[in-house]
C-alpha cells in the first residue's frame, strides 16, 4: 500500500517538473519573440531597404519581385519597407494605451475599493457609464472628436479601456482590506496612503500583470482598426492599419497590398498573445506553490 502512494507521489512529481519546465521554456520563447518584434520595430527605418514614403510612380502596384520583396503600393512605394515601419505606431501605440489605462483604473479602483462609502459610489456610477457604451463605438465617437492622428487615438482608446483595471483593482482591494493584516497596520498607525503603496497594490500585482500582458494584443488590433477607419495614422506615415484600409480597393487585383500587413498584424497578435499566456501561466498559483 506504502509503495503504491509511493509511486503516484513520484508521478505526480514528475507530472508537476513537467509542467514547471514546459512553463519556463514557453516564458523564455515568448520573451524572446516579443523582444525580436520589438527590436525591428525600434531599427526597422535603419534596416529597411527603401524609404518607406519614397514614391515612385513608374513603379506603381508593382508585383513582389527581387527588387520589391512585397510589391509596392498605389505610389510606387515599397511595401516592405513599409511593412517594416508600420509595426512601430501599432505596437508601440499599443504599450502606452496600456500603461496610461492600467495607471488610472489602478488608481481608481483601488481608492474606490479602500475608501468605500461615497467615494466608491461615485467612482462606480462613472465605471458603470463608460460600460454602458460599446467600447469601440466609444473610442470612435471620441476620436473623431479629437480629430485625426496616433496621438489622438491613444487618447480615445485611454479614456474608453480603464474600466477593466479599475474593476480588477476595485474587487481586489475590497478583498484584501478585509484581512487581519491590514487592521494590524492600522493599529500600527500606518497612513492609508502607505497601507495602499505598501500592502493594497503589491497584493493586487499579479492579476494585473496578467491582465495587462493579455491585453496588449486587443489593443493593438483595435489601434489598427481606428487607422484603418482614418482615424489614427494619418498618410503619409506607415501603418498596418491604415495600410489595410489603402489596399482594400486594390484587393481583388493586388492582394498583396493587405496580405503583408495583414500578416504582420496577426503574428504580432499572436507574438503578444503567447507572451501573456506565458506569464499568466507562470505566475499561476499551481505554479508558485511548487
Amino acid at each position: 500500500m506504502d509503495n503504491s502512494i509511493k509511486k503516484v507521489n513520484i508521478k505526480q512529481k514528475n507530472s508537476i517538473l513537467k509542467k514547471i519546465t514546459s512553463t519556463k521554456i514557453n516564458l523564455i520563447i515568448s520573451i524572446m519573440l516579443t523582444i525580436l518584434l520589438l527590436t525591428i520595430c525600434i531599427i526597422a527605418p535603419y534596416i529597411s531597404p527603401y524609404d518607406p514614403n519614397l514614391q515612385d510612380l513608374s513603379i506603381s502596384l508593382m508585383p513582389p519581385n527581387s527588387e520589391h520583396l512585397f510589391g509596392t503600393d498605389k505610389f510606387g512605394r515599397d511595401l516592405f519597407s513599409r511593412v517594416l515601419c508600420g509595426g512601430a505606431p501599432s505596437i508601440l501605440g499599443s504599450v502606452a494605451i496600456v500603461f496610461i489605462v492600467t495607471v488610472i483604473g489602478v488608481f481608481i479602483g483601488v481608492l474606490g475599493g479602500y475608501f468605500g462609502g461615497k467615494i466608491d459610489s461615485f467612482l462606480s456610477k462613472i465605471n458603470d457609464i463608460f460600460l454602458a457604451f460599446p467600447g469601440m463605438v466609444l473610442a470612435v465617437v471620441v476620436a473623431g472628436m479629437l480629430g485625426n492622428g496616433l496621438l489622438n487615438a491613444i487618447i480615445a482608446l485611454s479614456i474608453v479601456r480603464w474600466t477593466k483595471f479599475a474593476r480588477l483593482a476595485r474587487s481586489k482591494t475590497i478583498s484584501i482590506k478585509e484581512m487581519t493584516f491590514i487592521s494590524s497596520c492600522k493599529i500600527s498607525g500606518l497612513s492609508d496612503f502607505q497601507i495602499i503603496i505598501k500592502h493594497i497594490i503589491p497584493n493586487i500585482i499579479r492579476e494585473l500583470v496578467i491582465t495587462v500582458m493579455l491585453d496588449i494584443g486587443v489593443t493593438m488590433l483595435e489601434i489598427a482598426g481606428l487607422s484603418f477607419l482614418g482615424l489614427g495614422v494619418q498618410p503619409p506615415t506607415a501603418e498596418w492599419g491604415y495600410m489595410l484600409n489603402e489596399g482594400r480597393s486594390y484587393l481583388s487585383t493586388c492582394p498583396w497590398l493587405v496580405l503583408y500587413p495583414g500578416c504582420a498584424i496577426i503574428i504580432s497578435v499572436m507574438i503578444l498573445n503567447y507572451l501573456g499566456d506565458s506569464i499568466r501561466d507562470f505566475l499561476d498559483p499551481d505554479y508558485k506553490e511548487v
